[in-house]
């Protein structure tokens, strides 16, 4: 079992409490008023993210209604004529039906949009003379064809340097990470877990095929040890994963799971 899942496994073996019930049901009552407060209480930024995320939460419920209401739309009830034919023959209903058909595919296909993004859209470019440092080799030191990253890389583990008069590019081992913190969006827990390999770096190929990692990199990491599975029981071994930090900074990678 996953190390986070020690909160069902105690409710799988000793139940919950008897007034467990009753206690969600209060909680939740309570909730409004707790949430209306923190309106009133928060100042600045944090408030006007607040009001943002209820704006957001408002918007999908109405949504939500709305759709609910188009499906229960009435027919016209009109006077029966003699020889008439009988509305199981008639498409008489295509229009509404075909409204609320149109809705859903439009919901789906937000939903399949929503499923790609990622959690920072929008990332500052890094220039070459930002990530490469020239390095003047020779006797005369006016040879300035070697490069030394100064970002974060990422090597594979079988990866052997060339030797010095063939390298182009220097990747020196104090900034080699073979490891990232990657969040759970939805566990809401971190795990320290192996790279796989740089998916892509959006600043460019070149740095994606150097293993450069900046923030807003796409990363593949192991997540065998979190024991997710797919709907046909097989556990899932590498997800894709998004820089969030400066690494070269903090001397870590922290990340977010594309779920």
């Amino acid at each position: 079992m996953p190390q986070n899942e020690y909160i069902e496994r105690h409710i799988k073996l000793h139940g919950r409490r008897l007034d467990y019930e009753e206690r969600k049901r209060k909680r939740e009552a309570r909730e409004p008023k707790k949430r209306a407060a923190m309106a009133r209480k928060l100042r600045g930024i944090k408030a006007k993210l607040f009001q943002k995320q209820r704006r957001n939460e408002k918007i999908q419920m109405k949504k939500k209604i709305q759709a609910h209401e188009e499906k229960k739309v009435n027919k016209n009830t009109e006077k029966v004529e003699d020889g008439a034919i009988p509305t199981y023959l008639l498409d008489r209903g295509v229009q509404s039906s075909a409204k609320v058909l149109s809705n859903m595919i439009k919901q789906k296909r937000k939903e399949k949009a929503g499923k790609w993004d990622v959690p920072i859209p929008k990332v500052r470019a890094q220039s070459d003379a930002e990530v490469f440092k020239v390095i003047r080799s020779g006797k005369t030191k006016r040879k300035a064809w070697k490069r030394m990253v100064t970002k974060v890389t990422y090597v594979g583990e079988n990866f052997t340097r060339k030797p010095p008069k063939f390298e182009r590019f220097i990747r020196p081992m104090a900034l080699r990470f073979n490891k990232a913190h990657v969040t759970h969006p939805e566990l809401k827990a971190t795990f320290h877990l192996p790279i796989i390999g740089v998916k892509k770096n959006p600043s460019s190929p070149m740095y994606t095929s150097l293993g450069v990692i900046t923030k807003g990199t796409v990363i593949e990491v192991n997540i065998s040890e979190l024991g997710l599975v797919t709907q046909s029981g097989k556990v899932v071994w590498g997800k894709y994963a998004q820089v969030t930090n400066n690494p070269e900074n903090d001397g870590c990678i922290n990340a977010v799971l594309l779920v």
